[in-house]
């Protein structure tokens, strides 16, 4: 089968390798229909993250079509139309209970295009596909519950409910990619008072207040955290979301946050940041970082159902398996191409 392959930092291939098999009763073997690449994607490529070796493949998102499972898997047969989760998860180790899915002490977690291979394939295995796979309603749009695997799960559970966002806070989010855009979406839910979004990026920035920002900021000229203080009356912001992942940014949310107020990581940091505990720690500040636990895709998958969240807005490219390379220019270069998700589609 075709996927994509890494191939150590910076470089990366559309190689031939062998189709996944069922090895433990558990397993499920899903061929991919749309899949996507994700922001952790780039940072793999810059080697970011140790964990991934030479000749994995990556991905770890997308819908597909079970073709075969294991004999300990019950909720789950041949045919079946799938959301794969993120986050593999066995539900029954002491995490597990716990609903904290990405720490599975049974060899889940974030595992897929990490330390598996992944789903940017033709087929892919599904470790613990009980707990690891959703079912996909008739009728639905696959483009759109792509964006279920990951990133709208991961802006809702690592910005928006780690930050305690609630009606009437000041909300600032530090990054308006994809993940960024879906803690927009999902913070929504709460009815804060503001959103303010803060990029360099003009036309994401454009994009952000067309899905609901009441505010956003051109980081250009590297004076966000002035401009964040000067509109909220030097007060600051109740709820400060980083959602890039750089020392850079983290330090903007660490001088934005208010008193009594919180700071959500969501990034994925390749290099130690430096934390102002000297002025954090008599603010009553809270920071809280967290990997996803995709426990909040049932959810997410109604509201989408309903149309109460559109994430398929997200999506502005769509390429063929075959194109892959391509995809990863686009994604990579993403100002430029004007990207936001793009859809792979086998």
């Amino acid at each position: 089968m075709k996927a994509l392959v890494y191939g150590g930092p910076g470089k990366r291939a559309l190689e031939d390798k062998p189709k996944p098999t069922i090895q433990k009763t558990t397993d499920a073997i899903v061929k991919i229909t749309k899949t996507t690449i994700c922001g952790t994607d780039l940072h793999i490529l810059k080697g970011d993250v140790p964990t991934v070796t030479k000749g994995r493949i990556l991905g770890h998102e997308g819908v597909g079509i079970v073709e075969q499972v294991g004999e300990g898997v019950s909720s789950f047969k041949a045919g079946d139309r799938v959301i794969i989760s993120c986050i593999s998860s066995c539900g029954k180790c002491a995490n597990c209970k716990k609903a904290m899915y990405s720490h599975c002490e049974n060899g889940g977690g974030w595992i897929l295009g990490n330390q598996i291979d992944g789903t940017q394939a033709e087929y892919v295995r599904i470790p613990f596909a009980d707990n690891s796979l959703h079912a996909v309603p008739q009728g639905a749009d696959e483009e759109a519950l792509v964006m279920l695997s990951d990133i709208l799960p991961t802006g809702f559970e690592c910005g928006v409910l780690n930050g305690a966002v609630k009606p009437g806070d000041t909300v600032a989010i530090i990054g308006s990619g994809p993940i960024g855009l879906a803690a927009l979406l999902t913070a929504r839910f709460y009815s804060p008072a503001e959103i303010i979004m803060v990029d360099t990026d003009e036309n994401r920035l454009e994009t952000a207040k067309k899905l609901g920002a009441t505010t956003t900021i051109n980081n250009a000229d590297g004076e966000a955290a002035k401009k964040v203080m000067a509109l909220t009356g030097d007060r600051g912001v109740d709820v400060a979301i980083e959602a890039i992942g750089i020392p850079a940014t983290f330090d903007i949310c660490q001088s934005i946050v208010t008193a009594g107020g919180h700071i959500a990581n969501i990034g994925v940091h390749g290099k130690p940041v430096t934390l102002n505990l000297d002025k954090l720690w008599s603010h009553n500040v809270t920071l809280t970082t967290r990997l996803v636990d995709s426990t909040t895709i049932p959810l997410l998958l109604k509201t989408v159902l309903s149309g109460k969240v559109e994430p398929k807005k997200l999506i502005t490219h769509r390429f063929t398996l075959a194109e892959t390379m391509k995809a990863y220019d686009t994604f990579g270069d993403a100002m430029k191409q004007r990207a936001l998700k793009v859809i792979i589609a086998n």
